[in-house]
Order: structure tokens, then sequence, then C-alpha cells
């Protein structure tokens, strides 16, 4: 079984106080375009809340399971320990609520990667990584929280048997690397949806 984990329980610094997963672009908000795009790569939805009060706002999403951080405000680490433990999978991918295009063909192929391994993470270079579009194994995630003193994903992913995928390996499927792409800012979601971002 897989799971889908959207974590959805950031601060909002970054956009203006705004909720990035509310963004839109051509007529659906961003969590709704990547609920789609996993429903066809997953068994089970899960979208991580910073609190219960936040949790309410998803309530009447079909076919997704919210859950809240249990341990607060230990930011992207939080929110993985969280929905990990709601999880049924046994292999997860975790991504980000400001990915508008993550590519389902991406996501299948880190998963058929991820046998071997505790974690597929996709990267750029020798320090840039993308933590927050990569699969997991649940059991491997399970492990590193029960101990883990460090918040940082770096840290995390180097404490697993992970494979290090170079981002040029997936063009063939998406051959501009949109899957990639993070809105975090109000200009940058201006310049999305008036076409000057690519």
């Amino acid at each position: 079984m897989k799971s889908g984990i959207i974590l959805v329980g950031g601060q909002a610094r970054r956009a203006g106080g705004r909720e990035k997963y509310l963004f839109c672009y051509k007529g659906k908000t961003f969590l709704e375009r990547l609920i789609s795009t996993l429903q066809g790569s997953v068994d089970e939805i899960i979208i991580v809340a910073k609190d219960e009060y936040h949790c309410k706002k998803f309530m009447n999403i079909p076919g997704v399971r919210v859950v809240y951080d249990i341990r607060r405000g230990k930011g992207p680490v939080g929110g993985l320990h969280a929905g990990v433990q709601a999880s049924h999978g046994e292999t997860v991918f975790a991504v980000a609520c400001d990915m508008p295009f993550v590519n389902k063909d991406v996501v299948n192929r880190l998963f058929e990667m991820a046998e071997n391994y505790d974690a597929v993470i996709p990267c750029w270079n020798e320090r840039m990584f993308e933590p927050l579009h990569a699969v997991y194994k649940k059991k491997a995630l399970e492990n590193y929280m029960k101990s883990h003193k460090s918040l940082s994903l770096r840290e995390m992913i180097k404490s697993m048997k992970s494979c290090y995928i170079n981002v040029e390996i997936l063009r063939d499927i998406d051959p501009d690397l949109r899957t990639f792409t993070n809105i975090n800012h109000l200009e940058e979601l201006e310049k999305l949806n008036t076409g000057e971002f690519f």
C-alpha cells in the first residue's frame, strides 16, 4: 500500500500571511491540484495541518484523511511525524502544499525506485535536495522519529539509506521539471497566473 502525505501546516510567512494551499492556478487551488494528481498514484491521501482548528478547513474534502501535528512547532519534520503515524502505506510520498505541478509519472517512478532504499530523494546537486517531493519507507521514518534531535530534513535523509537521484534523469517524463516548482511568494503566484513564471 502507498500513502501520500501533504503538509499544509506552515506559517505562510513568505506568502504575506496567505495559506499557500489556497493559491489558485487555472481555477484550481494548489491543494486541489495535488489531491487530483496523487489520487492516481497512492492508495490514501493524508493532509497534515498544524492544529485541530486548522484541520476543520479540510474536513469536507472527499477521499482524504486529515490529521494535525502531534509535536507542535517542529516544522516539516513534525508534519511528517504526524502523517506517518496516521498512514497505512508501507511507502509514502511526502510533498509540500506549495507545489502545484507535481507529476504523477514522476511520483510513480520514485515509488518504483524505493524497493531497496529507505528513501528516494531527487537532488539538483550535492547541496540541493527535494526532501518534500520524495518517497520514504514508513518504517525508516518511524525509526528516525523515535529519537531524532535535529529538525533538519537534510539530517533526516542523511541518517537513512537514501537513494539520491539527479533530477536530470526525470526529464524524459517531465522535460521542464515543472514537478519541482514551488510557489512561496505572492509575486511568484502573480507571475505564474500571468504566464511570466515559465
